[in-house]
This record gives structure tokens, C-alpha cells and sequence, in this order.
């Protein structure tokens, strides 16, 4: 007896190939699928159409409330620390999108922004630079810009003075000064100051000023060799005994020689200016002993003689190598109408490699009376050119403040107009005791 199955719908297909059945089968003859374990078909449902509602009427009711809905925007946030955001509602620029209460753009920016506080270690300035390494330069005219290495300002492009547009220098007993002036673009000036100690014992004082010849190539290096290798040669030759006139002499010979040199240098200098001459320079110089007053000179750069009881004449200790000086020596002029002219100040001697033959020019003096030698450059004396003029110029006390007198000649100058650059030095005498100083 056959067992009973639970009955089945007719199946004319096989569902898992679709091989054709016959009535009765109980498993498909093509693949074995059991027909008994094919589901009851379910009953048929309506199809909701695409625009939300049922075919035939509205939807029936619920049997539960809908969840409520909510939007992004209905939710409290919070910032760091639980501290709630204030309120805002919506933004004016920064629309909700009313479907899905999203917000597509971003919050309007301000027109101004408050800029942030600078940051305190770069408001502190620059760091202090290592020990034994100079600070850097700071601008004169704004004051905050730093200076590169050409000399001008890396904030505002102004063009910083020139170590040698002033310069002031006190050595022991004596000083000078010397200014670029009012008119010249640079200084083409130079002096050195010394002291030394003769063989007997007795202190020694000597000043160099060098005038640079501006038609000349690199006026400003000629004058600064010239200066130096006078002065070393004076402090060399003094200790060792030598007369100071002839040491004066050597110095002059040894300052030419410098000079001299700078015209051999590589590819010369004269590279980019061929039609200049060789550097040149004037010079003059003083030694002053405790007798002993010697001058020496090359040039139009002058030594005065003013003493200091006024009642006694000063005088000038050197004669020009001058267009003019040649003139009144000549007698073709007297001294008032050679000056006047225009070519009064052509020289006739300098140190150069373009010179004619050296002669340098020395002599000796012995004062009875205590005094100041003034040796300067043209830029001085062009304002105060005789020796009453000098001596009116010079203060009463400048064997007492060398220093103070020697800036008040370069002011006395500069006061005058400035055109040339501007060198003096003050040279008292008889030379106070050595460490002495001035006031």
C-alpha cells in the first residue's frame, strides 16, 4: 500500500529545470529534484504603483504611529567640553536643502579677517648673535631694516653711510677728525695717528693726512695706503734713532711706494674707468718731539702753526705743490690773484704711479712757545687759508682737547659749505707727558 503524501499543487515543469513533468511524478526524471519540497504558492498581493499609492484606494491605517522624522538640522550639538553652540537659525548664503535637510554650501566668510596675534618669538626680534660675533647692522634711516653686504637696507633700500664718511680717532696726547663733506659722494680722505718713544727716553707724536685725487683712479685707496705705510714707517724709524726729519723723509718715500702699487694690481682696477689716471694721493705729516717740530709734504695738504698765546703770530709750515704756488714763486702773480684763479688748485706733486719724479719736501722747527700743529687737508684750509684765519678758527684750548678742537675745525668747514671732504689733525706741543691724555 502505497503511503499517503501531502497533496501537492500540479506542477507542469520541473522548478529547478524545467524539464516537463508527468502527473503523479514525485521527482523530476531529468535532474532528481524532489517535487514534494516545493513551497505552497503564496497568495497574490497588490503592486504598489510608482507614485506611492496602491491601485485601487488609500492605504489602510497603521497599526502603529510612525517614527518621527528628523532633520539634521533639529538635533543640539555641542562643542569640545559639552559646551552647547548657540542657537542659529538658517544661514543668509547657506541654504537647507528642504528634502533632506542637508546643508550643501559652506557659511558665508567675512569681508575682514582679524588677523592672528604675531607669534612672541618672532615679535621678540632676532636672537642675540654668539659671543664674539658682531650683531647685525641696523638701518639709520627707518631703524628696523637690516643691512645687506652691498650697504643698503634690506627693508627700505636706503644706502647706509660709509665707515670712512666719518671718522674720528684720539691717540694719547693728539686726535683727528675727518668728514666726507657736504658735496662729495664718498670720503677720499685718510690720516693715521702715532706715538714712540726715542732712544734718549723722549715721546714722540706724529700725525699723516693724505688727500685722494679725485680725477684719479680709486682716490680712496691711495689716500688710505699712503696713510698707513707713512705711519709704519715713522713708528719703525723713530725708536731706532732716526732723525725725525730724515724719518719723515722715508715715511714719504715708503707711502709713495704703496701707492705705486695699487696701480700693478690684477687686471687693474682701471678695468672699467681706462681713461683715469693711476691712483694718487697728497700727503702730510708731523713729528712733534719735545724740542723738535718737523713737517713733511707732497701735494697742497697743509701743516699751520698756531700757538697758544694768541698774542704770538701763527704761521703756515708748508708750501703748495700748486698751479698757484708755482705762480707766486714765479712772480708772475701775487698771492691773493693766483688763489683766485680757477686753476689755483691744480697740483703739481702727488704719490702715484703717473707722478712726475718724487721730491718729497721736509723741514725742522724748534718753537719757544707752547702751541698746537694743525695738519689738514684742503677741505680745511680752503675756508681759513692764511694763518690768522687758521688761528681764529682753532679753539684757545685745543692743546688742552685736542679732540673737541679737531671736531670743531671740521665743523668750522662743513659750516663754510662742505664742497671737499674734510681731514684734521691736532698735534699739540710741546708733548704733554706720556698716558696724559686729553681733557
Amino acid at each position: 500500500m502505497m503511503s499517503q503524501m501531502p497533496q501537492q499543487t500540479a506542477l507542469s515543469r520541473c522548478p529547478s529545470c524545467e524539464e516537463p513533468l508527468e502527473s503523479g511524478d514525485r521527482f523530476c526524471g531529468a535532474c532528481g529534484y524532489d517535487l514534494s519540497a516545493v513551497p505552497a504558492r503564496p497568495d497574490d498581493s497588490p503592486t504598489v504603483t510608482l507614485n506611492g499609492a496602491p491601485p485601487d484606494g488609500p492605504w489602510p491605517p497603521a497599526p502603529h504611529p510612525p517614527a518621527e522624522l528628523h532633520l539634521p538640522t533639529d538635533l543640539q550639538a555641542t562643542e569640545s567640553g559639552d559646551h552647547p553652540l548657540p542657537p542659529s537659525g538658517p544661514v543668509v548664503g547657506s541654504p537647507v536643502s528642504p528634502a533632506s535637510g542637508v546643508r550643501f554650501d559652506r557659511t558665508p566668510e567675512p569681508d575682514e579677517y582679524v588677523l592672528q596675534a604675531p607669534d612672541p618669538r618672532v615679535a621678540a626680534g632676532p636672537p642675540t648673535p654668539p659671543e664674539g660675533t658682531a650683531p647685525p647692522s641696523v638701518c639709520v634711516a627707518c631703524r628696523a631694516g637690516r643691512v645687506d653686504d652691498d650697504g643698503y637696507c634690506e627693508n627700505c633700500g636706503h644706502a647706509q653711510p660709509r665707515e670712512r664718511d666719518h671718522m674720528e680717532q684720539e691717540a694719547g696726547p693728539i686726535a683727528a677728525v675727518s668728514d666726507r663733506g657736504l658735496r662729495h659722494h664718498r670720503n677720499e680722505d685718510a690720516f693715521s695717528l702715532g706715538t714712540s718713544v726715542l732712544p734718549d727716553g723722549q715721546h714722540a707724536t706724529f700725525a699723516v693726512v693724505c688727500d685722494g685725487v679725485s680725477s684719479a683712479t680709486r682716490p680712496d685707496d691711495a689716500s688710505l695706503a699712503a696713510s698707513r705705510a707713512a705711519a709704519g714707517a715713522l713708528a719703525a724709524a723713530l725708536p731706532q734713532g732716526t732723525h725725525p726729519q730724515q724719518a719723515m723723509h722715508e715715511a714719504i718715500v715708503a707711502a709713495s711706494r704703496a701707492v705705486n702699487s695699487l696701480a700693478a694690481e690684477p687686471a687693474t682696477a682701471r678695468e672699467h674707468q681706462p681713461h683715469q689716471n693711476a691712483p694718487a694721493c697728497t700727503i702730510v705729516g708731523s713729528v712733534v718731539t719735545q724740542s723738535l717740530l718737523v713737517v713733511g709734504w707732497v701735494g697742497d695738504s697743509r701743516v699751520y702753526w698756531v700757538p697758544t698765546d694768541r698774542s704770538s703770530p701763527p704761521a703756515r709750515l708748508t708750501e703748495d705743490d700748486s698751479w698757484a704756488a708755482q705762480m707766486v714763486a714765479a712772480g708772475l702773480m701775487n698771492e691773493a690773484e693766483a688763489y683766485a684763479d680757477e686753476r689755483a688748485h691744480a697740483i703739481t706733486g702727488w704719490l702715484g704711479a703717473d707722478a712726475y719724479e718724487l721730491d718729497p719736501h721736509t723741514a725742522s722747527f724748534k718753537p719757544d712757545r707752547p702751541g698746537v700743529v694743525v695738519v689738514c687737508t684742503d677741505g680745511l684750509w680752503n675756508y681759513a687759508e692764511g694763518a690768522d684765519e687758521m688761528a681764529r678758527a682753532v679753539p684757545p684750548d685745543a692743546a688742552a682737547r685736542p679732540l673737541h678742537s679737531a671736531r670743531v675745525l671740521v665743523g668750522h668747514a662743513l659750516d663754510g659749505g662742505g664742497h671737499d671732504n674734510v681731514t684734521v689733525a691736532v698735534v699739540p706741543f710741546p708733548t704733554p707727558p706720556q698716558g696724559a691724555g686729553s681733557a
